[in-house]
């Protein structure tokens, strides 16, 4: 599935290639420029760019291999981070990757959490223990995850997701904030009727401009 994922979006970047306007992406309409900046942390002139994600987004899953590669692509030109979009005051999903993340693992088994749901069609989404017995099961130490899970560093960046949500004024999932300032989505990147495969591209594409001209504008 992700090999067909992935031909599918070499298709779209192709015809996006083919038909791709001369003109830069527009403010207002392929992105949003947020009318107060949040404070970044990044180092040094690295650009920040955030990505507001779901497990249980069935675009963010699509869109995350090609992320995944974009990001590599960047090297040290970017500090990229996840925010896993809250849902509610306690979102098991959200707490795992918070989790992970103060681990230092975010990235051990985010793949196979996409998977397990959109794939295989698993709940382990909407129970804490099968969710956190997977996890364990993929390969991190369960006593050090419990350690973390329960700290209240973690119990305070999840409460701070909420807040995060709030100042980035964000209301969908995926969607990227690139230094504090700028935010662009599939949705504002692409066109009606066209392909999520074409519209992720696009994204990507106003993504270089934008990293691109934050990190013009450091110099």
């Amino acid at each position: 599935m992700r090999f067909m994922r992935f031909m599918f979006a070499v298709s779209a970047l192709m015809a996006f290639t083919a038909g791709a306007r001369a003109a830069d992406p527009r403010e207002g309409v392929e992105y949003q420029r947020l009318a107060s900046p949040v404070r970044t942390e990044a180092p040094g002139k690295k650009v920040e760019v955030v990505e507001f994600f779901m497990y249980t987004c069935p675009h963010c899953h699509s869109l995350d291999p090609m992320l995944s590669d974009w990001v590599k692509k960047q090297g040290d030109k970017i500090s990229f981070r996840r925010i896993h979009f809250p849902q509610g005051g306690s979102d098991p999903l959200a707490h795992a990757y918070i989790t992970l993340e103060a681990m230092g693992q975010p990235d051990a088994v985010h793949s196979k959490i996409f998977r397990a749901i959109h794939i295989d069609r698993s709940r382990i989404y909407r129970d804490e223990k099968a969710l956190n017995d997977f996890i364990v099961a993929n390969g991190i130490d369960k006593a050090k995850y419990d350690s973390y899970f329960n700290s209240f560093a973690v119990q305070t960046k999840l409460k701070r997701s909420a807040q995060a949500v709030a100042a980035y004024k964000v209301d969908s999932a995926p969607t990227i904030v690139i230094d504090g300032r700028f935010v662009t989505s599939p949705t504002l990147a692409g066109k009606p009727g066209q392909s999520e495969a074409a519209s992720q591209m696009q994204t990507l594409a106003v993504m270089d401009y934008l990293v691109n001209k934050a990190a013009a504008e450091k110099k």
